[in-house]
């Protein structure tokens, strides 16, 4: 049940990253520990208008106040808001979807695109217009914390996702509190906040476990290192531990994310398959486990291990590959660190030692070496290999980068490839053949239409399952009656039920809506929480 009332008074009725790069050229020194700053004062928008002022007070009743989360980017970041939602609720705090009635937007940036950053930005000011206490986390603040939009807002950084109820405590109070703390032990980089943390899955079916964050490479074009910085791997047990204990409570989907998932490990001297097959082990039967993006260079040495695993039937045959572009001076250019024939290697194989292995890249049209020639050759290479899915992207200057100060290719010219590839990309559909076969597959979510549950087969191809409250969370067989360019619909001819998993949340079945853990779980763990919090305070 929601609570209403006064955040003040609390009266309800019932109804630690890597050194900043500045310049491309060195590390810049920023603070480590917490810094807090007094209370805000009034400051300007462009226009000289005075921004609204939050409700402050000296004292706040902790965890009476409502927060609303949001989140741009990949599924790193989505894991990192599930965590700091779940952390806040099991402090008290009231986590809300609906920003106008939340007295504090925690909002989770995304710096890959600089339309992600345009929108978090509006976002940001809509916030404090809003007269919102607004509190900024992920990449954005932590490569550019000196952007002027984010000066006197309270930064979560992203390896200090664990201490968001601190952050939040002081932000409401009127403070602006900047956490840019990196963990480490022995002077090692680790992985980030403890993966045992109380989460909010937005998904209850699905758990999303970062296995490492940052890179090893810097591409001229991407800033995700200036914030994420070098590799750095949680040990195997750690996320051994955390899957298991999500399958326990009802999960029966796993998708394992980084910045690069085949660089798992490098820096604990232990592979990824290492970690695929303990993995393998704790999922149950009617379970699934998804491996994340990787880049060629480092799963070329585990081909063989790689295959193995992505055949086995508690694995989905899918692999997240980017190329980025089909010519090898471009790739140079970018700092790829590997040719076309190493991607070209890394999907022949698995083609040939993985039945029905879907594989899905991205490529970025218009880099500012990129010739005629060159988008030829990526044309011809897409056209090759008809990836089902294809991610397409139109070079963005990032401030930072090397790319950055490259002559760019004209904006209509980019514009052009764009399309030319979008039209190459819609001119085959990968899954007419599939009419008629019988699958099994796995469902876990709704479809955005609300007129059939999603589920996906072997090769984590979207299938379209009629709605029945019996199926979600469950293996279905089913007989594919028609497909189109994204997706197949299928009627049900068979289903698995399984002893092994929790079911489904009713409210999933009933509404889609976004749940918390089940309610024992998450009471086990905001104990565990409280207790962590007072040994530290003590």
């Amino acid at each position: 049940m929601e609570h209403t009332g006064d955040p003040c008074t609390g009266l309800m009725e019932l109804d630690d990253i890597e050194d900043l790069i500045g310049d491309g050229e060195r590390p810049r020194r920023v603070r480590t520990g917490p810094v807090v700053r007094a209370r805000r004062k009034k400051t300007e928008t462009a226009a000289a208008e005075p921004l609204p002022e939050p409700p402050v007070c000296d004292s706040v009743v902790p965890g009476t106040q409502r927060v609303h989360v949001r989140t741009w980017g990949c599924t790193h970041n989505s894991s990192d808001s599930e965590y700091m939602a779940g952390q806040l609720a099991a402090y008290g705090y009231i986590v809300t979807d609906d920003a106008d009635s939340a007295d504090l937007w925690l909002l989770n940036s995304c710096t890959v695109k600089s339309p992600a950053e345009s929108h978090f930005r509006n976002e940001v000011e809509r916030g404090r217009r809003a007269g919102k206490h607004v509190v900024v986390a992920g990449c954005v603040p932590q490569g550019a914390p000196r952007s002027d939009y984010l000066q006197g807002l309270s930064v979560i950084g992203v390896q200090q996702i664990d201490r968001v109820v601190e952050v939040v405590e002081e932000t409401l109070k009127g403070h602006t509190v900047r956490l840019y703390g990196q963990k480490k032990d022995a002077g090692k980089k680790l992985g980030g906040a403890p993966l045992l943390l109380p989460k909010i899955r937005k998904n209850p079916l699905i758990e999303i476990i970062p296995i490492n964050t940052g890179c090893l490479n810097q591409c001229t074009y991407c800033k995700t290192k200036h914030a994420r910085g070098e590799l750095g791997s949680y040990p195997i047990e750690e996320i051994v531990s955390r899957a298991s204990a999500a399958f326990s409570e009802g999960v029966c989907e796993v998708w394992l994310t980084s910045e690069d998932t085949g660089a798992y490990g490098i820096d604990l001297g232990v592979t990824l398959p290492q970690l695929l097959w303990r993995l393998v082990e704790v999922v149950p039967e009617g379970g699934m486990l998804r491996v994340g993006m990787t880049n060629p260079p480092y799963i070329l040495d585990h081909l063989e291990e790689i295959s193995r695993v992505l055949r086995h039937p508690r694995v989905y045959s899918f692999l997240h590959v980017p190329v980025q572009s089909g010519s090898d001076s471009v790739l140079e250019d970018m700092k790829r660190e590997y040719f076309v024939k190493d991607f070209r290697r890394v999907v022949d194989f698995l083609k040939e030692r993985v039945p029905d292995v879907t594989i899905c890249t991205d490529i970025i049209c218009g880099f500012p070496t990129e010739t005629e020639q060159d988008f030829e050759r990526t044309l011809e290479l897409c056209a090759e290999y008809k990836f089902p899915s294809l991610f397409i992207n139109q070079f963005y200057p990032r401030p930072g980068t090397p790319a950055a100060k490259m002559q760019r290719v004209p904006t209509q010219e980019v514009k052009r490839r764009t399309r030319a590839l979008t039209e190459l990309f819609h001119s085959y559909r990968p899954y007419d053949h599939l009419v008629g076969r019988r699958q099994r597959v796995l469902v876990t979510e709704i479809s955005h239409d609300r007129q059939y549950f999603v589920g996906h087969n072997k090769a984590y191809q979207q299938v379209l399952v009629p709605m029945d409250a019996d199926f979600m969370g469950q293996l279905v067989t089913v007989e594919i009656v028609s497909a189109s360019k994204f997706s197949m619909i299928s009627r049900v001819v068979g289903s698995e039920g399984t002893a092994v998993r929790a079911p489904a949340p009713a409210h999933l079945v009933s509404s889609g809506r976004s749940l918390p853990l089940p309610l024992v779980a998450a009471f086990v763990a905001a104990v565990a929480y409280l207790v962590l919090r007072l040994i530290s305070v003590w």
